[in-house]
């Protein structure tokens, strides 16, 4: 049993297993997730959301939030606001929302004390100059001239930088590590630069900014983080990121341990934030909550729901080497969640008007149907049904042969919970383009009734809307937004080459009036079509709906 539970474990689990069974104390246990306030988080984001803060339910152990903002020229709080609602939206809870700018001045206290220790130096060569002393990985860098500059003129140098004494690019603090190192992250790695620019959290305080390196793992190290998760492309930086600790740690305390699992790319999505951004700036998408893009707020305004989100992460699982991803496999995990929780409801995207001829001019009533057939406890609602009614116009054929199951002329359908008709004939307009279609009904034939006429079996059923009632509606229909399944695939080709001008079609319908009331956090199936989500932009004289995924698809997971 011991063996299954153990095989049962991921990689990550195994490895904080390990060390609770070498020393470590549980309640030592302390994650973090840690985005950097430059964008919107994406689907990728998601993968590392979910394992910091279920580990942290697993382990009942606390998830800090830390803002890693330590680039103003990129940062904004309206990305920070953007990134607290995601999580909350998803459903985790962090222990404490913290800030790499909140340990600027400890970080600042450290580097001097590095400096005084002849581990850092100030260097006055443009970065252009910095890039290439470093070599290749086959080749040894070539020192600085400024490598073994007197500790007190470093010193000096590096109080006047922050002081906001000299421009932009004209020095920056280097650990002195080791320029021959085949791990060029180790080749003397930029601390601090220059950057006279107000940061929207300590204003125009600070004049020099830490690198993304020393600053991450020293947070962790502040916070006591025991694991420090990270994606793949960070594995070459781990030497880097344990000598930093090794300049700071006291014995004592936890140290935190950085180890990597594989990103996660799924098929016809970008996820790099500075392409993203391109989108939203070059009016591909909306903004960064379009339906089309893959972040979050973007794959909650279409539609997804939060455990459909974290499914699609834990069937991707956690894996050691990245891999492609199947978009079928997202857009199956919402299907299925859609499929228990949305409630169905009928509405007709491309009508057409069908008047019953036999039906009272001046009749209507209200036909009782069921809310959701997946849950028992969903209940029914009324619909009203009137003499006229739109249908799809895709549900009728004058002519059709014996696979056509739907409304042809002579031929008969039920309507969803209500009567069978029969189609009579049509009236077009001078195009040809049936304007209306006629019909009659079998007045005995009432869904639910019991009598024999209802019992009837007629092969087609449709969905249909009175018009006397119908509610007009605006339907979004989102198609992927690019045409490849790996758009930045290839370096030589811009990924806009790629973008799939039909992604989005604006067209106008029917829906019954029960989603009149409908909110934003509403999911519908659309009887027969799919499923939709009230969109934002909606308004009293004008409801817009998103799909978010079509009922059917031939993925199997």
């Amino acid at each position: 049993m011991e063996e299954e539970e153990k095989k049962s474990l991921n990689f990550i689990e195994q490895i904080i297993e390990d060390d609770l069974a070498n020393g470590l104390d549980t309640s030592k246990l302390r994650f973090r997730f840690p985005p950097e306030p430059n964008g919107y988080l994406h689907i990728g984001h998601t993968k590392a959301i979910c394992i910091n803060f279920g580990l942290g339910q697993k382990y009942n152990a606390p998830v800090n939030l830390r803002f890693d903002d330590t680039n103003p020229a990129k940062e904004e709080q309206e990305f920070v606001d953007s990134i607290k609602a995601d999580i909350d939206w998803l459903g985790f809870k962090y222990d404490q929302e913290l800030y790499t700018s909140d340990y600027f001045e400890q970080l600042y206290v450290w580097a001097v004390e590095m400096i005084k220790q002849g581990k850092a130096y100030v260097d006055e060569q443009p970065s252009e100059d910095i890039t290439a002393q470093r070599k290749n990985p086959f080749e040894e860098g070539i020192n600085s001239p400024f490598r073994d500059r007197p500790v007190e003129e470093s010193l000096e140098l590096f109080e006047k930088m922050k002081n906001g004494e000299f421009e932009e690019g004209a020095m920056s603090l280097r650990a002195k590590i080791d320029m021959a190192s085949p791990n060029m992250n180790m080749r003397d790695p930029v601390m601090y630069r220059i950057l006279k620019k107000p940061h929207h959290r300590t204003g125009e305080k600070w004049k020099i900014y830490p690198m993304y390196d020393w600053a991450h793992g020293e947070s962790d190290y502040i916070e006591q983080i025991s694991h420090s998760l990270c994606s793949l492309e960070f594995e070459n930086h781990r030497p880097l990121y344990e000598w930093y600790l090794d300049q700071v740690y006291d014995n004592e305390s936890v140290a935190p341990k950085q180890r990597e699992f594989a990103r996660m790319n799924v098929s016809y999505m970008v996820t790099s934030k500075r392409k993203l951004q391109r989108l939203v700036q070059e009016g591909v998408t909306t903004g960064w909550d379009d339906p089309r893009m893959p972040t979050i707020s973007g794959l909650r305004r279409k539609g997804y729901t939060p455990a459909s989100i974290k499914n699609f992460i834990e069937r991707v699982g956690v894996a050691k080497r990245e891999n492609l991803i199947d978009i079928q496999l997202l857009e199956f995990s919402v299907r299925e969640d859609l499929n228990k929780v949305a409630t169905r409801v009928m509405a007709v995207v491309n009508p057409v008007k069908l008047i019953i001829e036999n039906y009272p001019e001046d009749k209507e009533e209200w036909l009782e149907t069921e809310n959701n057939p997946e849950d028992e406890n969903a209940g029914t609602r009324q619909v009203p049904f009137s003499r006229e009614i739109y249908i799809e116009r895709e549900d009728f054929q004058e002519e059709a042969d014996k696979k056509f199951f739907r409304l042809k002329l002579g031929g008969e359908v039920r309507l969803k919970a209500g009567y069978i008709i029969k189609a009579e004939r049509v009236e077009k307009d001078d195009k040809g383009q049936i304007t209306t279609i006629y019909a009659t009904y079998d007045e005995d034939s009432k869904s639910g009734s019991g009598t024999e006429a209802s019992l009837r079996k007629v092969k087609g059923t449709l969905h249909w809307v009175s018009a006397k009632h119908a509610l007009p509606i605006e339907i979004r229909t989102y198609e992927r937004l690019f045409t490849t399944e790996q758009p930045d695939a290839v370096k030589e080709v811009d990924f806009m080459e790629f973008i799939n001008h039909q992604s989005l079609r604006v067209s106008h319908g029917f829906a019954e009036p029960s989603l009149k009331d409908a909110t934003l956090d509403d999911h519908f199936q659309f009887q027969r079509i799919g499923y939709y989500i009230k969109d934002r932009d909606s308004s009293d004289d004008q409801l817009v709906f998103n799909r978010t995924v079509t009922l059917k698809d031939g993925y199997k997971p």
